[in-house]
C-alpha cells in the first residue's frame, strides 16, 4: 500500500524542474551517466538499460568506484544523474564536487530535496516518500520504487522528444519476438531456393513431383505469362484422388484452387502470419513484380519465434 500511494503522489512532483531536466538531457551532446551506491546502484543500472533501449545513450558509474578511477568516464558534455534516498551519504558528499569539476550537468534523484546532493545539483528529481514499505521503515523499498518510476518517466518523456517509435525500438531489440515482428520481412524467412511452381497445363504427375521435391505441401500454378493463377496443396491432391479413380489425364488447372492468398515482397512476416490465421492456412505465396518469388510457410514463422 505504501508503494502504491507513493507512486500516486509522484505525479504531483512532475514539475518545471522535471521538465527542465528532460530538456537538458535531450539537448545533451554526450551521454547520460547514472550513479548511485547500494540499492540505488541497482536502480541506476535499470534506468541506464531503459535509456539505452529507448534511444538515449547512457552508462552506469558506481559511486564508490568513481572516486577510485572510474570518474574518468565522465566528460564535460555528459549529463549525470546521481541517485540517493537521503542525498547525504559520505560517498555522495565526496563524489558531487568531483562530478561538478568535470563540467557535466548534474541532476539529483532524491527523496530529500533539502539534502546536500539536492542543494548542489543543477536539477532535482523529487522522489519524496512518506515511509518505506519495510515494517521498520529502514530497508529501501518504497524509495527505490519511486526512483525507478521517475527513471522510467524520464525515459518515456525523452522518447516523445526524440519521436522514438516502434521501428526505432526494433533496431535496439532485434533478438526478441517483439523486435522480429517490427523488422522481419517475408523475404527473410522464405527459402529462395525452394519455390514450387508448375504451369497451368502441367500433368498431375509433375505436380506431385514438384510438391514432394520442394516439401512445402503446395505448389503455385502459373500461366504462360508466368502470372500466378492458382495453388495446389496436399489437400487438393487428396480430394482429387477421392473424386477421380483415373486422374492421369488431369492437368494442374483441373484441381487447383483459384485466387490463392498472397503477400507482397517486402511485407512484414507478421502480416503473412495474420493472413494464415485469418484463413486457417499454413502457407502464403510471396509475389514480386507480379511473379512468384517464394512461399512463406507457418513453419518458417515458428522457427523465427513469431508464433
Amino acid at each position: 500500500m505504501q508503494e502504491s500511494a507513493a507512486l500516486q503522489q509522484l505525479a504531483s512532483y512532475i514539475d518545471h524542474s522535471f521538465e527542465a531536466c528532460v530538456q537538458a538531457i535531450y539537448a545533451c551532446q554526450g551521454r547520460v551517466v547514472v550513479s548511485g551506491i547500494g540499492k540505488s546502484a541497482h536502480i541506476g543500472q535499470k534506468i541506464v538499460a531503459t535509456l539505452n533501449s529507448t534511444g538515449t545513450p547512457a552508462m552506469f558509474l558506481h559511486a564508490a568506484e568513481a572516486i577510485h578511477g572510474d570518474l574518468g568516464m565522465v566528460q564535460p558534455d555528459d549529463f549525470v544523474i546521481c541517485i540517493s534516498k537521503s542525498g547525504n551519504t559520505p560517498e555522495i558528499k565526496v563524489l558531487v564536487p568531483l562530478l561538478k569539476r568535470t563540467g557535466a550537468q548534474l541532476a539529483a534523484l532524491v527523496s530529500n530535496t533539502q539534502s546536500y546532493l539536492a542543494q548542489q545539483a543543477h536539477f532535482v528529481l523529487n522522489g519524496t516518500i512518506a515511509e518505506e514499505a519495510c515494517p521498520n521503515n529502514l530497508a529501501p523499498t518504497t524509495s527505490t520504487t519511486a526512483h525507478l518510476a521517475l527513471g522510467d518517466a524520464l525515459a518515456v518523456c525523452l522518447m516523445y522528444q526524440r519521436g522514438f517509435g516502434s521501428r526505432d525500438f526494433a533496431r535496439y531489440h532485434p533478438g526478441g519476438a517483439l523486435g522480429k515482428q517490427l523488422y522481419l520481412k517475408v523475404e527473410d524467412v522464405s527459402d529462395a531456393q525452394q519455390v514450387p511452381v508448375v504451369g497451368i497445363h502441367a500433368p498431375i504427375t509433375e505436380v506431385i513431383v514438384e510438391i514432394s521435391a520442394k516439401r512445402l505441401g503446395a505448389t503455385a500454378v502459373v500461366n504462360e505469362a508466368k502470372q500466378l493463377v492458382g495453388i495446389i496443396t496436399d489437400g487438393d491432391l487428396r480430394r482429387m484422388m477421392a473424386k477421380h479413380q483415373d486422374f492421369k489425364a488431369l492437368k494442374a488447372q483441373d484441381i487447383m484452387s483459384g485466387q490463392p492468398k498472397t503477400v507482397p515482397y517486402g511485407a512484414y512476416a507478421v502480416n503473412a502470419l495474420a493472413i494464415m490465421q485469418e484463413n486457417n492456412i499454413s502457407q502464403v505465396i510471396m509475389l514480386q513484380n507480379e511473379q512468384v518469388a517464394g512461399f512463406v510457410h507457418l513453419h518458417d514463422l515458428l522457427r523465427e519465434g513469431l508464433v
